[in-house]
């Protein structure tokens, strides 16, 4: 599942401690990688015991996440919506490419956001400049600063957003690659959103964010002819975590591929 975890990216840690130089995905804790080879020196984790304790608050967190996921999914089937959780790395340009997305719908599809950021309202400002209903949702802000949403966090953006007047609610999660992807928040479906400025390598290194997603929309493409990208490389990479994932080719900044990405948000 890759729910359990120690992690410590960037001075992060759901119990507070602070794991520098330790890695989510292909570890163990002996200090030996599980990846390619098995062979690499990621550090001395002897001194961190992942024990019983642990386990059961994760598992009582989780479950307590799992049980408010279940109750927004609930509001949201009653209200007949499509709900999308979109998911990235920091800069992959999920916010531009979302704001060319409702542009590009236009009145034909009501649009609500959950906009999740851990400081300001920079991206829910520039959202809220195509005319959709945002609900600005900073973590910093009585959540810990967590570097995702969770189902509360979620269920908290709600009752700002006219939900009986909407057809489709995108959440766009906390810009990062690991812990969005742990957590149920109540989406009927999960887009994740990849720069080809990322490197081909990070279905490799991130997989279970690979893996949750629905459907993988690779944005950027029109600076592949300026970059040293291996897109085929990048696909195989991607089939060989999620085989069979839809994959969707888009440009934020020409609007190739925007109407592909605009008919999976919406289900048309």
């Amino acid at each position: 599942m890759g729910r359990f975890h120690p992690h410590g990216h960037d001075g992060h840690d759901h119990d507070g401690h602070d794991h520098d130089g330790h890695d989510h995905d292909g570890h163990d804790h002996d200090g030996r990688g599980s990846g390619a080879g098995g062979s690499h020196d990621v550090g001395d984790h002897r001194g961190y015991a992942t024990g019983t304790v642990r386990v059961e608050v994760l598992e009582q967190i989780l479950g307590e996440n799992d049980r408010t996921a279940a109750a927004n999914r609930d509001d949201f089937e009653r209200r007949g919506l499509r709900v999308v959780n979109v998911m990235s790395s920091p800069g992959a340009g999920k916010t531009t490419l979302l704001r060319e997305v409702f542009r590009a719908a236009g009145d034909a599809i009501r649009f609500g956001v959950v906009e999740g950021d851990i400081e300001t309202s920079i991206d829910a400002d520039r959202l809220a400049e195509t005319g959709v209903a945002v609900s600005l949702v900073n973590t910093a802000n009585g959540f810990g600063g967590e570097c995702h949403l969770d189902a509360t966090m979620v269920r908290s953006a709600l009752p700002r957003l006219p939900l009986d007047d909407l057809d489709v609610v995108v959440i766009e999660n906390v810009g990062n690659l690991v812990c969005p992807a742990e957590f149920d928040v109540g989406e009927g479906a999960r887009l994740m959103v990849f720069s080809v400025t990322e490197g081909e390598e990070k279905p490799l290194k991130y997989p279970v964010m690979f893996r949750s997603a629905d459907a993988i929309v690779v944005n950027k493409i029109d600076l592949l002819p300026h970059l040293d990208f291996d897109l085929d490389l990048f696909l195989g990479n991607v089939e060989s975590v999620h085989p069979g994932v839809r994959v969707l080719l888009a440009s934020a900044r020409t609007g190739e591929g925007v109407d592909v990405v605009t008919d999976w948000i919406t289900d048309r």
